[in-house]
């Protein structure tokens, strides 16, 4: 699904919402779990999964053309975790609500 398929499906599913305002509403949504990461902040979606920002250390690697030792800086780098629930789903497992009504 690319991020104008997103926006279709929002206006699609919400009425009162014309393409524009549903295409702002999901770029801002877009801007705001972009900056919380920026921040180093933690972004948990419930039942679908969380982001975080890993730190990578400092390391030398390999040019693969020619083989030589290259130096490669520490750097900060986004991390997805998928939820367990969304992970069944995807595999065609059965999910069993967490909360059934009794």
């Amino acid at each position: 699904m690319t991020k104008r398929e997103l926006m279709e499906e929002v206006a699609s599913h919400s009425p009162r919402f014309a393409r524009q305002e549903a295409a702002g509403v999901v770029n801002a949504l877009f801007a705001s779990l972009t900056e919380a990461l920026a921040r180093g902040e933690r972004i948990e979606l419930r039942g679908f999964g969380s982001c975080s920002v890993k730190q990578r250390p400092a390391r030398e690697g390999r040019n693969p053309r020619t083989g030589a030792l290259i130096s490669v800086a520490a750097k900060k780098a986004p991390f997805f975790k998928v939820a367990k629930g969304l992970r069944a789903r995807v595999d065609g497992k059965r999910v069993k609500p967490r909360y059934a009504q009794k």
